[in-house]
């Protein structure tokens, strides 16, 4: 009996396991606030479609930058870019003419914040049917 315990734990520790990653190195609480709020303004859906449409189009008015946004408001535009400019992120120039102009652009540290979540994109595009498969996994499970 006892050589069938050793037999089965032997075999349980050369089964492959997941991989295990090393901890990311500690960081400062303030580094630590300012991830946790970086993510909550992209995790926002607006701000990232902001930082698309800017990237993609250049400086854009106000308007333009709404109609390349489709489902955005005027409302939630406005506290997007104020937000974003807020951060740094987006410059907003107002020319002094009748009626007022006023137009959008990246800043380096938006485009900067770009590149990183461009990585998201990539990652669901190589992705995307593997997790759709595996709804429809725990879909059918759950059923």
């Amino acid at each position: 009996m006892a050589s069938k315990k050793a037999s089965a734990k032997q075999t349980a520790s050369t089964k492959p396991s997941k991989p295990v990653h090393e901890p990311y190195p500690a960081s400062s609480p303030e580094v630590e606030v300012l991830v946790q709020e970086v993510i909550s303004r992209v995790a926002d859906t607006w701000t990232m479609l902001v930082l698309e449409a800017l990237v993609e189009h250049g400086r854009l008015r106000f308007t333009e930058l709404g109609r390349h946004i489709p489902g955005i408001s005027q409302k939630m535009l406005t506290k997007t870019v104020r937000q974003m400019e807020s951060d740094g992120l987006v410059e907003r120039t107002v020319y002094p003419v009748i009626p007022p102009r006023v137009e959008y652009e990246i800043t380096n540290l938006g485009y900067t914040l770009s590149e990183a979540f461009c990585g998201v994109w990539i990652w669901a595009e190589k992705n995307h049917k593997k997790v759709e498969a595996a709804r429809a996994a725990f879909k059918s499970r759950v059923v």
